[in-house]
This record gives C-alpha cells, structure tokens and sequence, in this order.
C-alpha cells in the first residue's frame, strides 16, 4: 500500500480553475517535474509558455547531481516580462532559487502544486502525490 496522495487530472485542473492566479505576460515551466503542471496553467492563463531544462532530482527524486543544473539555454524574450514560474513541488527551493536566478530582469512570481511558492494549488498535502502524468 502506498501512502501517496493520488491526485487525477480533473481534480488538478478544478484547482487551478479556482485559484485567482496573477496577470502574467508568460509561463515558464521547470521541466522535467513541472511540465505538465505548466502545459495546465498556461492553457487556463491563455499565455506563451517556455520551458527550462533543468536536471537536479534521479526519477526516485533523489539528488543526482551538487545543485541544479540549466541543460539548454531558454528561449525567453530580450525584453522583460511578468513570469509565473511552475513547478510541479517545491520543498527545498534549490531548483526554484536557481530557476529565479536564470531569469533575472523579468518580474517572477512562483506556482507550484505542492510546497513553497507565491501559489500554491495543494497547500495542505503534505505526503507524496501520485501525480497522473506519472507511472506508479
């Protein structure tokens, strides 16, 4: 048995239908972790979305490597924008500070699903979460 919380993709997007997230110019997603949760947000807000490749976590969420790594350089415009910045959970905040720091002159504000940021869509779990997007 496991004690992970089981979340289902209807019940994340209810979620984020609910929440008064900010007018932001932009989505930029942490990948690989806050991938989906990006594609989501960035549906609902209607914005352009930009992935950050960033390697940090093995799959058992375990620390691969000292500190976060950037994998690919970003495509982001030159001029600065209102970014909402999307991670699938954040608890740390090490992926989160460096992804910031990759986008200094742009306005950022933080989302996650689970964990510490301006937003957060499950702020009262606190175990694991099987999240849909995914395999067990």
């Amino acid at each position: 048995m496991s004690d992970k919380v089981t979340l289902s993709f209807e019940e994340i997007s209810n979620r984020l239908y609910s929440m008064d997230l900010p007018d932001v110019d932009r989505v930029v997603g942490i990948a690989t972790g806050g991938a989906s949760a990006a594609v989501m947000v960035a549906h609902q807000l209607r914005k352009p979305m930009t992935m950050l490749y960033i390697n940090f976590r093995a799959p058992d969420n375990s620390p691969q490597r000292p500190g976060p790594e950037l994998l690919q350089e970003p495509d982001l415009p030159d001029t600065p924008e209102h970014i909402l910045l999307v991670d699938d959970v954040s608890v740390s905040g090490k992926t989160m500070d460096f992804a910031k720091s990759l986008l200094k002159g742009h306005r950022v504000t933080t989302f996650v699903l689970k964990g510490h940021a301006d937003y957060v869509a499950f702020p009262t779990v606190a175990s694991c979460v099987h999240w849909p997007w995914k395999p067990e």
